[in-house]
């Protein structure tokens, strides 16, 4: 076992602060990766605070993690020492269901393995991405490329996958007309991709200080949601939607700009229910769905496209003492759009 560096938060209430935990020596199969960036996700606010209610404490979130490989157990064959590598949402599953052999084990039938708040096979608790180091199974680490800003590839990790795999798996393409809903975290990363893979996108967002942004980052189009008028206009208009937000929204609203036998698919988890009318699905042949992260594999496929077409988050940095501070931004939605923190910051 190795002492580590942490930022940890060690009750539903309290703020967090330094602690030193304990992580593996690296087995046959692990890598030991020393972070150099680890994104911050809405996610880490709502596990931090038990929103959700599975917390386990002392928690050290992060699941947007980059850094370099220092030491390589004796049976790994794909990292070796110096190669950048990255870990997202998930450090293992069962491996043996048909979701892990289809290289989805975000979907593993016995759960998935989350890269913090969870409990690893050997009953320990995971420990995530604010700290200075973390060892990981190689099957479940990912290369990153040299060719990217590697502080604006950690968000990539989650935000990027989260995007990436709806819009791959509703293969998204050229001709089509794209809608993303919210430019956040998420939203700007949708909007990136999307755009990449070739498909006229539109921001749709209630703020039009936005507009910019979302042109800049290659959305052809911007609507204000608000407005009834340009809203009507495009009725039966998109193909895809990828709806993106996690606060309270109407996703009847929504629906109707969708074309018949094309889907809106939801990546944010808003805290209420929106009601969804029947006739607005059942007209126009169109589907409602949703979508977590991706597998490994498809990660992989992700950071990939990103070294082809470079793209990497919009970021800002912070110093690990400030990750109080930057939750409470977030609350506000106060960052452009993803904070990233230097581990350098940790050691000193």
């Amino acid at each position: 076992m190795t002492k580590v560096n942490a930022y940890a938060v060690p009750a539903a209430t309290s703020a967090l602060g330094p602690l030193i935990i304990e992580r593996r020596t690296p087995g046959l199969h692990d890598i030991q990766i020393e972070i150099l960036y680890c994104g911050v996700c809405h996610s880490d606010i709502h596990q931090a605070r038990n929103e959700w209610g599975n917390s386990i404490y002392p928690m050290v979130p992060g699941h947007e993690i980059v850094g370099r490989v220092s030491a390589v157990g004796d049976h790994v064959k794909n990292f070796k020492v110096g190669d950048l590598a990255g870990v997202g949402c998930l450090v293992d599953s069962c491996r043996t269901c048909s979701q892990c052999e289809a290289g989805e084990e975000q979907f593993c039938e016995n759960g998935m393995t989350g890269t913090y708040n969870s409990i690893d096979k050997n009953g320990q608790t995971t420990y995530g991405g604010y700290s200075t180091q973390v060892v990981v199974d190689e099957k479940y680490s990912l290369h990153v490329s040299e060719k990217l800003d590697l502080k604006a590839v950690a968000p990539l990790l989650c935000a990027g996958i989260t995007t990436y795999s709806p819009l791959r798996h509703w293969k998204v393409g050229p001709g089509q007309k794209v809608a993303i809903v919210g430019l956040g975290g998420l939203g700007h990363m949708g909007v990136k991709l999307a755009a990449a893979m070739g498909a006229e996108v539109t921001v749709l967002s209630t703020s039009d200080n936005k507009e910019a942004d979302a042109k800049r980052l290659g959305a052809t189009h911007f609507v204000n949601s608000r407005n009834e008028e340009k809203m009507s206009a495009l009725k039966n208009h998109f193909d895809f939607i990828l709806n993106t937000v996690s606060a309270p929204n109407s996703y009847d609203s929504f629906l109707q700009l969708v074309k018949t036998n094309g889907a809106m698919v939801l990546v944010g988890a808003p805290p209420e229910p929106s009601a969804v009318t029947g006739f607005n699905l059942i007209m126009q042949r169109r589907t409602l769905a949703g979508s977590l992260i991706g597998g490994i594999r498809e990660t992989q496929e992700m950071l990939d496209f990103c070294a082809e077409h470079n793209i990497v988050s919009d970021v800002e940095i912070i110093p690990m003492d400030k990750i109080n501070e930057a939750y409470e931004r977030m609350m506000k939605n106060d960052v452009k759009y993803r904070f990233v923190i230097d581990m350098a910051s940790l050691k000193q």
